[in-house]
């Protein structure tokens, strides 16, 4: 019993070695052990709920007061009312009083006070009787088709050359714009001078090579020519600037990679610059085919659709019924401005449907 080491009781601090501190306490160890617990046990609130429970929501964050966001809507319609008035004010309403004259018996007094008598399709059917109908229609087809061909053609061509980017591109390109920035009464006017037939200078190179003297804007076999001359020098520039811009969006690549394979200029342009360049062609020739069919003050300028109606077309026609007489006929002149607005909205539908068609290809 008396060789046996004195265990230290509980809660007592006991000496060790000599030199060295006091031994650790036991309390401090059973203080130690009751935290722990403490510490690594979960937080219910946190933890998920067993069996399915759905745990409980958090508490709501302190109330603040929320913006609701503008809409946009505002902004678009604040955009977009001025094109919609604008539409409403020059093209819907002009165009419900061209339909509307066209089917009224419209005189000078009935159109001042508005209470013209409703006549249906009458001023249709007059119109088509009138023999000046079939020459009209062949005159404004052949003035359209020649001066849209030519237009395109020759701007085509010019848009091809001055996609070389020589030296003086830029300049001779700006100066093909001159006829297009002219005043179309300028332009007439000086095609008048040109063509005539005593003092035009037209007819005076034609001396100088031993050719006679022709009557370009007084005979009937040469007046049409001459409005297709004038209406062709101005309708090119436009073409060629819209061409042009279609060219600069062809890839280079694909020309040297042609060129790599042998192909020469002419192959290059049937198999990689038109056809490229095909959705450019088409909105060209439909604004071509829109702003040839209402051609006026050309003609009017140049020949007022003579002599004898050889070069009238449904632009001048129109404008003779309705305001080239000393009794107007405005039904029948409404009439046959109608008549070129649904020939224009049926190429426009034309072109769309293609366009659709293409796109789904």
């Amino acid at each position: 019993m008396e060789g046996r080491p004195v265990r230290p009781q509980r809660g007592r601090v006991t000496q060790g070695r000599a030199g060295q501190g006091p031994v650790r306490s036991q309390v401090a160890r059973d203080s130690r052990s009751a935290d722990e617990p403490t510490k690594q046990r979960p937080d219910r609130r946190s933890a998920p709920a067993r069996n399915g429970a759905a745990s409980p929501a958090p508490p709501p964050a302190p109330a603040r007061a929320r913006r609701r966001p503008t809409s946009p809507q505002w902004a678009a319609w604040a955009f977009l009312a001025p094109v919609v008035l604008y539409l409403l004010v020059f093209y819907a309403y002009p165009l419900y009083r061209n339909v509307d004259l066209s089917l009224r018996n419209y005189t000078v007094r009935s159109f001042v006070q508005g209470n013209a008598p409703f006549t249906g399709l009458k001023n249709y059917r007059t119109v088509f009787d009138d023999p000046t109908f079939g020459p009209a229609l062949v005159h404004t087809v052949v003035f359209t088709a020649v001066c849209l061909f030519f237009q395109y053609a020759v701007g085509l061509a010019l848009a091809v050359f001055f996609h070389q980017n020589f030296r003086l591109s830029a300049t001779l390109r700006a100066l093909f714009l001159v006829p297009w920035l002219l005043p179309l009464i300028v332009s007439a006017s000086t095609w008048s001078w040109m063509l005539d037939s005593d003092s035009g200078i037209v007819n005076s190179v034609l001396h100088a090579v031993g050719i006679g003297p022709v009557n370009w804007l007084t005979s009937p076999d040469w007046s049409l020519t001459s409005v297709i001359i004038a209406n062709i020098w101005i309708g090119v520039p436009f073409n060629l600037v819209v061409l042009h811009s279609g060219l600069q969006s062809i890839p280079g690549s694909l020309y040297e990679a042609a060129a790599l394979d042998g192909a020469g200029a002419w192959r290059r342009f049937w198999s990689i610059t038109f056809p490229l360049l095909r959705p450019v062609s088409a909105i060209t020739l439909l604004l071509g085919l829109v702003y040839t069919l209402k051609v006026f003050d050309i003609i009017w300028i140049m020949t007022k659709g003579g002599p004898a109606g050889s070069s009238t077309t449904f632009a001048t026609w129109s404008y003779q019924l309705g305001f080239g007489n000393l009794l107007p006929a405005f039904g029948p002149g409404a009439a046959v401005g109608n008549l070129l607005v649904v020939a224009a909205l049926a190429f426009g539908l034309v072109y769309l449907r293609v366009q659709r068609k293409q796109a789904l290809s």
